[in-house]
């Protein structure tokens, strides 16, 4: 539907850091409670993050200390802050519309130990 897409994704290794963005339309993004799932292969989809439109923020306890969840609303954009990576952090990971369903098409992101 191309309402939300992710960009970010990528290859790094243990240790390493990347940031991955959500881009919204502003219609969706305003008021809007956002999430960030991961799925990993022979998984279910499992919530990693999420944050209110107040900027209240609620972590799995797997990132918790490591991962950082933001948003930008002038940009209508949410982040997705990931340091000290694990190899089992590799995942597609999605951002998620807490009011209308929305999905985007996910972007992976693969740790190497």
């Amino acid at each position: 539907q191309g309402q939300l897409v992710e960009s970010g994704g990528d290859l790094v290794q243990a240790g390493g850091s990347l940031r991955l963005s959500c881009a919204a339309s502003g219609s969706i993004f305003a008021s809007n409670i956002m999430d960030w799932y991961r799925q990993a292969p022979g998984k279910q989809r499992e919530l990693v993050a999420r944050i209110t439109s107040g900027g209240r923020t609620n972590y799995a306890d797997s990132v918790k200390g490591r991962f950082t969840i933001s948003r930008d609303d002038d940009k209508s954009t949410m982040y997705l802050q990931m340091n000290s990576l694990k190899p089992e952090d590799t995942a597609v990971y999605y951002c998620h519309d807490m009011l209308y369903g929305y999905w985007g098409q996910g972007t992976q992101v693969t740790v190497s130990s």
